[in-house]
């Protein structure tokens, strides 16, 4: 190992296995740049006209977007959404139908669900509901945040087959009045200004996305093995080379002890 020209094959392997360390390294810098989180643009709040159309699904890169809406709500429109968390606790929204001011490219009326709040019983929920539906319909500005229609959901049986266990569009769209032949949004809107004896609905920002390229990480192993592996070639190809000499250093003396034999 101490040879010249093996201290300079060392040296070779070194800088191989440093190139292939580099490579590695590069690797797993990829890897931690596309697993930091992705900071979606939800909380400046848009035209919801810019961001979403009736009568189709909102788009993902929109989903929890914070929107602003000018309109009115209509009375006597009102429902209770029952078996719905906030901050824990479990209780009822109050749904509610919107009219929107803006028509569609077509002239027609457009129609949007809002959540307006969420009370720990059903007694207070219906208390407001009451109250809302004696105030008449004003325009207001509506601004919250965009979330996509829930699935609607059979009762389960025994129960009143009215219950609204989720926020769905096309179920409240059947109860409302005055939408024939009006366009409606496929999402809904939490309003951030929920109505006296109401709490605020919790509906906090998306969740940060973070993606992990496992790829990367894989190339990143990868390199350090061949980083390791060019050490040990070199190790192994000196030791092979060590291990000859010996054999040949044995041959030959076993050869020169059968020659002093056949001399004596």
């Amino acid at each position: 190992m101490l040879r010249p020209q093996w201290i300079g094959a060392l040296v070779f392997a070194m800088v191989v296995a440093a190139g292939f360390a580099w490579l590695g390294q590069w690797q797993l810098g990829r890897a931690i740049e596309s697993g930091q989180p992705t900071v979606l643009p939800t909380e400046h709040v848009k035209p919801l006209s810019a961001v979403a159309k009736p009568n189709g699904p909102i788009r993902d890169d929109v989903t929890g977007q914070l929107v602003r809406a000018t309109g009115s709500y209509v009375p006597h429109d009102y429902q209770i959404i029952e078996q719905r968390l906030n901050h824990s606790a479990t209780g009822y929204w109050v749904a509610a139908h919107f009219a929107l001011d803006d028509t569609d490219a077509a002239g027609k009326p457009v129609a949007l669900a809002v959540a307006r709040g969420w009370a720990p019983t059903k007694h207070e929920a219906a208390a407001v509901i009451r109250q809302l539906n004696a105030q008449p319909a004003e325009q207001v500005t509506l601004t919250g945040r965009l979330l996509p229609t829930e699935a609607p959901e059979t009762p389960k049986q025994g129960l009143d087959p009215q219950t609204l266990n989720q926020m769905s569009v096309a179920a409240l769209y059947n109860r409302w009045s005055g939408v024939d032949g009006a366009d409606v949004y496929s999402a809904y809107v939490v309003d951030h200004h929920p109505p006296a004896g109401l709490d605020e609905i919790y509906s906090p920002p998306p969740i940060e996305q973070t993606t992990l390229n496992w790829l990367n990480i894989f190339y990143a192993v990868e390199w350090a093995v061949f980083a390791g592996f060019a050490l040990y070639l070199w190790y192994r190809i000196v030791r092979d080379v060590w291990e000859r000499e010996i054999e040949d250093a044995e041959e030959a003396a076993a050869q020169s002890g059968d020659i002093d034999e056949k001399v004596d």
